[in-house]
């Protein structure tokens, strides 16, 4: 019998993990401290594999139930959902370190140049970075000393 919202907020913490079944493999992970973890149960390359969906109630059954559609609908495309969801969760983290590097530059659309030096940032107004863009191509050809 598929899970309703009123029976997973009924359910408390319990002896042992529990598992609360709905359809289509996705499950309700009920831990002895209450925790609530909705897992998605499934088969891929002949190995059973599960696949994390969330916690409730931040994720929702109603927003658990499309989760599962979209990880069936890539398992149906014969791609794993996990390797899916590593490779997000590495783009993402790939982004994160981008953003947090210790040098950036961004550039304006009117041409103001911006850039952080872990701390500090130092900004030039369009003319100053027309300035150092000169500077820079009339010492291209520079040899460096070392």
């Amino acid at each position: 019998m598929p899970l309703t919202e009123a029976s997973i907020r009924s359910t408390g913490p319990v002896e042992q993990p529990r598992k609360l079944f709905d359809s289509g493999g996705l499950y309700l992970l009920v831990t002895p401290r209450g925790g609530r973890m909705w897992r998605l149960k499934y088969r891929f390359g002949g190995k059973e594999k599960s696949l994390s969906l969330g916690i409730y109630p931040q994720v929702t059954l109603a927003v658990a139930r499309r989760l599962r559609d979209e990880a069936r609908t890539l398992l149906v495309a014969g791609v794993n959902p996990g390797e899916v969801r590593k490779q997000e969760r590495s783009t993402l983290r790939d982004e994160a370190a981008r953003v947090n590097a210790a040098m950036r530059f961004s550039l304006d659309s009117d041409g103001a140049l911006s850039i952080r030096i872990v701390a500090r940032r130092v900004n030039l107004s369009p003319s100053g970075t027309a300035d150092l863009r000169a500077f820079l191509d009339a010492t291209r050809g520079v040899p460096v000393k070392e």
